[in-house]
């Protein structure tokens, strides 16, 4: 089968911050920006999911939640960047997760390549952070790919107007995104030719 039949590749970006400068949205958006000639990197917004309620966890959740889980869906691999808060990941992102992994065992981001990236002003680039966003997705039955930890410390000198301006952070970054991508694509020849 040629590279010609095999669809592009669709990506989500989501983003544990919502505040308008995040640093880790200007991630994604740089992210994307680099990547447009390989892959399609599209970011949802999380502003607009509810607080994880089991009582409203029924026909898929409220729409902002069925939105997100349509997304992930449709998605040939998610890349989550996050914010380190008190040691862990950011709750906007917890929340998010929350809602993506019901039904249990059968969440859509069950076998989905995943990749986390995760950013702070501090040294250690949320490096803890994102020890437990990778524990949650393996808990949810993701694919999380396995690649050097993608961290960005000193976020907060590597982002000007938006965008993630250091070379080696966005090329190291990168590197990992292939990883991601070759996942993608190993799997995409294999359904092929199934």
């Amino acid at each position: 089968m040629s590279s010609s039949a095999i669809a592009p590749v669709r990506l989500l970006g989501l983003s544990g911050s919502l505040r308008r400068a995040s640093h880790c949205t200007a991630i994604l958006r740089t992210l994307a920006d680099a990547l447009s000639d390989r892959a399609r990197l599209d970011l949802f917004d999380l502003a607009a999911i509810p607080l994880y309620n089991q009582d409203l966890d029924a026909d898929g959740g409220p729409d902002a939640v069925r939105a997100l889980k349509a997304a992930i869906a449709a998605a040939d691999g998610v890349v989550l960047v996050s914010p380190e808060f008190n040691y862990g990941m950011s709750g906007v992102l917890k929340n998010a997760l929350d809602w993506a992994s019901r039904p249990a065992y059968r969440s859509v981001f069950k076998g989905k390549p995943s990749l986390v990236i995760t950013a702070s002003p501090a040294f250690t680039g949320g490096v803890r952070a994102q020890a437990q966003i990778i524990e949650t997705l393996v808990a949810m039955l993701a694919h999380v790919v396995a690649t050097p930890q993608v961290v960005v410390a000193a976020v907060h000198e590597k982002v000007v107007e938006g965008r993630l301006v250091d070379e080696a952070a966005l090329r190291f970054a990168l590197g990992a995104v292939d990883a991601l991508l070759h996942e993608i694509a190993l799997r995409k020849l294999a359904s092929a030719a199934a």
